[in-house]
């Protein structure tokens, strides 16, 4: 004869979450998210500065490879545009140079046929990317949905007939030495026109003028290449505000960015 069952039977499992237990499992998830998004977003900040940086490390060795070719001269450095006096509300007046590093306008044009693949050192590497700073995000005038082609500029010092003194060739630079003069450099997105960086040397009358304005995109840092073909990120003590063309340095921080990079310019040029 079977004894009747005299263990409690096991309770049967519906497989599923009560609200408490789904709330809970919803908290977690939220205060996970809450620690690793800050993780994540400067992960990704750190990754553009790296392919910014590898960016105008290829442009600087497209100078070389074209110095190379061309008797030690850099290659143009043509301006696009001129202001006529410090603290304008006049517009540029522009001008168009075809012979240049990269001639256009970028904020202006589109097309990568018109600016960056029109340049003299467009041949020793033709990849647009490289002319492109990840991390910027400004489009062209008219075209919220297309970005600009460029986000860099040269030095003035370097090759641009329009200076008032410039090196020529790689072998002129004696002043700073060529560790020390920049020649490319990310610049605001306000403020980028032609692929000039206009800058003053701290002699200048204008010394405490920004003519052009470096960028701030990589957590309030730019990155910048020099003569001698080694590239640097550099931070900021102060965010870099668009004010307007040639404009004074916004407070006693920011004079004293635009002060370190003065440095690395040629003696004498504006």
């Amino acid at each position: 004869m079977i004894e009747p069952e005299t263990f409690p039977r096991a309770r049967r499992c519906s497989g599923g979450f009560t609200l408490v237990e789904l709330l809970v499992v919803i908290a977690i998830i939220g205060i996970l998210a809450a620690l690793l998004l800050p993780a994540l977003s400067s992960a990704k900040q750190r990754a553009q500065t790296i392919i910014c940086l590898n960016n105008i490390k290829q442009l600087e060795l497209c100078c070389h490879l074209y110095a190379a070719d061309y008797n030690d001269f850099f290659p143009p450095n043509q301006v696009g545009g001129f202001v006529a006096a410090p603290s304008g509300t006049n517009g540029l007046n522009v001008v168009t140079n075809t012979a240049s590093w990269c001639p256009g306008i970028a904020p202006q044009d589109p097309l990568v046929a018109n600016t960056v693949a029109a340049g003299n050192i467009y041949a020793y590497n033709k990849s647009p990317a490289i002319y492109h700073c990840p991390a910027d995000h400004s489009t062209v005038d008219g075209m919220p949905d297309t970005l600009r082609t460029r986000s860099y500029c040269m030095d003035i010092s370097l090759s641009c007939a329009d200076a008032v003194s410039t090196y020529w060739k790689f072998t002129q630079i004696t002043v700073p030495p060529p560790a020390g003069i920049f020649v490319f450099i990310d610049t605001q997105e306000q403020d980028i026109w032609d692929a000039t960086f206009g800058i003053f040397s701290p002699d200048n009358y204008y010394a405490d003028y920004w003519l052009d304005l470096a960028a701030d995109r990589h957590q309030r840092g730019a990155n910048l290449s020099f003569a001698d073909g080694h590239v640097e990120h550099w931070h900021w003590q102060s965010p870099k505000v668009f004010q307007g063309v040639w404009w004074p340095a916004l407070d006693a921080a920011d004079l004293a960015d635009l002060h370190r990079l003065e440095q690395c310019v040629k003696p004498g040029v504006e």
